[in-house]
């Protein structure tokens, strides 16, 4: 195939092989039940491949007394270790040249030999791992050290034939590229790649923890282990249910929970009323002053903004020091939804304003202008033009907030929660932590939050069908 056209043409075919077995590869590392350097017993169940090569800790957490006994060499660890690293920055070396082959023929030629080394590392890092596993075998006490050759491994042998044969081809296929052409990717990759990143965060923190909902169909505790033998089906949804106690405790965080999203919800339009009387400040540095002000308690802390409260309502604090008084304002559970609302609506005013703020600067100034000419004063160019602007950004952020009625979060109310007030300023968030975390009842805590997150995506779409057929428009 003499054609370079062809030649680039067939090579685009293998990129896709490249593309996909890189990504399967990414999406694996962070699956415990996929990790292939778990040769041990010793090494944690829950254990992924991404932790194995990136904590040397970790891996070895379990193996000190096979460590102290001389069961186990340390340099067969090491060698593991040594190996998942390997596999990983092989991974993230594909990876790259699948980015890459987005670009130019120029780009694709510098990405080619980051798909081979990548390919070539995954290679290395399996092998790496077989020798740890041999000599896990070859140790004096076998059975202390309970070697365990995983299934996984076959997996990524696959994936790195694969990735290896695909990089050959790609550097064998691939016309050279002109020496005086510039690197080049066209604009749509360029977003696509600037939005990757975020996309694989989002992954990692709010898809991969689906996988934990598995823990609702087990009698599990902190630190055992999940099979068959402790598998109880829908024991614990029909706990939440049937449970007296555990129903009251329920109704009474979904009353806190409610109550306080309502407030914000109600208290939604303050941002929108802030930014719009800040723009009508004409003097750009004060302006500027009030907007950096109210803006840096966003980046505070609950914890220091705790302390803060502490420092003035305590009862050692500023109020009672000025007027004589000994009442800890803190510990009074009276108004503490109200207390609660102060408190976020002073930390995130400024922050929520920026979004509006921005909005007014996309407003046609011309719209201002021919007001003006009408005769139109101040607070009706507000009220005829910058609200109507803003309604629009507005409506989307109300709808967002009904979809999170049950969010609340949960550092807020954590800082501030003690014996006296746990019963009204308890919501669900702190509910599933104090289930989980404290009280050690981690299947009952992952069903709340199974149905929390079910109930969540209900109402946002009920609240995107409700916007579509009154304002004709929606977010979804």
């Amino acid at each position: 195939m003499k054609d370079p056209a062809m030649r680039e043409k067939s090579a685009e075919k293998v990129y896709y092989v490249q593309r996909i077995v890189t990504l399967l590869s990414l999406f694996f590392i962070f699956f415990p039940a996929m990790n292939p350097a778990r040769i041990s017993g010793l090494i944690g169940r829950t254990l992924s491949l991404f932790t194995s090569g990136i904590s040397h800790s970790s891996l070895t957490s379990e193996m000190g007394r096979a460590f102290n006994r001389g069961w186990l060499s340390e340099g067969s660890i090491w060698i593991l270790f040594f190996g998942a690293m390997t596999i990983l920055i092989g991974i993230a070396l594909c990876a790259a040249s699948a980015c890459m082959s987005l670009g130019n023929l120029k780009l694709k030629n510098l990405g080619k030999g980051f798909g081979l080394g990548g390919a070539v590392c995954m290679c290395v890092g399996l092998v790496l791992i077989y020798i740890s596993y041999t000599q896990l075998l070859g140790s004096s006490k076998p059975d202390r050290v309970e070697p365990s050759f995983p299934a996984a491994f076959f997996l990524y042998v696959i994936f790195a034939v694969l990735l290896l044969a695909a990089s050959l081809l790609i550097f064998f296929l691939l016309p050279k590229a002109d020496r005086e052409d510039r690197y080049e990717i066209e604009s749509k990759y360029k977003l696509f790649l600037m939005f990757l990143p975020f996309a694989m965060l989002c992954f990692v923190f709010a898809y991969l923890p689906l996988y934990g909902w598995r823990y609702a169909f087990f009698e599990y505790s902190a630190g055992g282990t999940l099979s068959m033998e402790n598998f109880v089906g829908f024991h614990w949804f029909t706990t939440l249910f049937q449970n007296a106690a555990t129903r009251q405790d329920i109704l009474r965080v979904l009353r806190n929970t409610l109550v306080m999203s309502g407030l914000g919800i109600a208290t939604s339009w303050l941002p929108i009323a802030f930014a719009i009387f800040l723009n009508e400040i004409k003097q750009s540095r004060l302006r500027r002053v009030i907007q950096t002000v109210t803006t840096i308690p966003n980046f505070i802390s609950w914890v220091l903004v705790y302390a803060i409260a502490l420092a003035i309502f305590s009862t050692d604090g500023f109020l009672n020091t000025m007027f004589g008084g000994d009442t800890n304002y803190l510990m009074n559970a009276s108004h503490m939804w109200l207390k609660m609302l102060l408190w976020g609506t002073w930390k995130g005013i400024g922050w929520s304003a920026i979004i509006y703020i921005a909005g007014i600067s996309g407003i046609d100034q011309q719209l201002y202008e021919a007001a003006t000419v009408d005769g139109a004063g101040r607070f009706q160019k507000m009220w005829h033009i910058t609200v109507p602007g803003l309604l629009p950004t507005y409506f989307v952020m109300l709808l967002m907030s009904i979809a999170n009625i049950l969010s609340n979060g949960m550092d807020q109310y954590l800082v501030f929660s003690n014996a006296r007030n746990k019963e009204v300023i308890e919501v669900l968030d702190l509910y599933v932590y104090n289930l989980g975390i404290q009280n050690g009842i981690i299947p009952l805590s992952t069903v709340v939050g199974m149905v929390k997150s079910i109930v969540s995506v209900i109402l946002l779409f009920g609240a995107n069908r409700l916007s579509k057929s009154i304002r004709g428009e929606s977010i979804i």
